[in-house]
């Protein structure tokens, strides 16, 4: 298998001239999900943790509801890229055959296998959660991440995302060039682990584009916490789906876009799964 980054010669220019050396960066490579023996989508990714990446983009794009409607998963390496080849049971094949796409998507593309506009603003059902977390515990959760993404470290090109639960600290944590991949890296985790996303917060290190809550609402997790600023439309889904969306987060605050009763002063009971 493909080792996430590689290393590369180059050359800087600084204020006192140029230098030669060498630079880590992450790889990226075409990777396609079949279901079946038929092509679903394409996506430019980090080869690493392709199991989660199989399990939660399957699970987030809505084609299982559970990793054991999966039969069999293999990861096949080839000259042009890698094929996460998946058989699912029955009646879920036959409802694949019934929706199958084909796409090729760019780095981070996060409307895949869409054919319609109806499918792309699809509205995920709400997130029926009671959590609630102090302000001290959403700068925890971000805090948890720090020192903790390896291929970032590295090469300060790749995006995270990350679960927290209080109580348990950094529960999982998925890097990846897309930061879509990431996320769906961080549902497949959750998924095979048997962790669901009731009562945690999800952190992450990019902008906060509607496909990321749509992705965050169909495992259920109640808050999102980003390093960035939403969009309109991810505000807009956030408060459709009972997210509480956290944006902009920094080391001295943040800001709270929708459902604001789940960050609370003082602490009420905190709930968990």
């Amino acid at each position: 298998m493909l080792d996430p980054t590689c290393r590369v010669e180059r050359t800087a220019w600084r204020a006192n001239g140029r230098a030669g050396g060498e630079r880590t960066i992450p790889e990226e490579t075409a990777v396609a999900f079949t279901y079946n023996g038929s092509s679903y989508a394409v996506m430019m990714a980090t080869p690493q943790d392709l199991e989660d990446f199989a399990v939660g983009f399957s699970l987030t794009e809505g084609i299982i509801q559970s990793p054991a409607e999966i039969e069999s998963l293999q990861i096949v390496e080839e000259s042009i890229g890698i094929e996460l080849r998946m058989r699912l049971t029955e009646p879920h094949a036959t409802a694949f055959r019934e929706r199958r796409r084909y796409l090729a998507g760019p780095t981070g593309c996060g409307l895949c296998g869409i054919e319609t506009l109806t499918e792309a603003m699809r509205r995920p059902n709400a997130v029926a959660d009671d959590s609630t977390f102090t302000p001290k515990e959403i700068m925890a959760a971000l805090d948890a991440l720090h020192g903790l993404q390896a291929i970032n470290e590295m090469t300060h090109a790749v995006h995270g995302a990350a679960f927290y639960r209080v109580g348990e600290g950094l529960v999982a944590l998925r890097e990846d060039v897309g930061r879509h991949n990431a996320l769906d890296k961080l549902a497949g985790a959750l998924a095979r682990s048997g962790i669901s996303g009731h009562g945690g917060i999800c952190i992450l290190t990019s902008r906060l584009s509607v496909e990321l809550v749509q992705k965050a609402a169909a495992v259920g997790i109640p808050v999102l916490v980003a390093v960035s600023a939403p969009t309109a439309l991810a505000v807009r889904t956030a408060e459709a789906s009972s997210i509480t969306l956290v944006a902009i987060a920094r080391q001295d605050g943040f800001e709270i876009f929708t459902r604001l009763q789940r960050i609370k002063e003082q602490h009420a009971a905190h709930v968990l799964a």
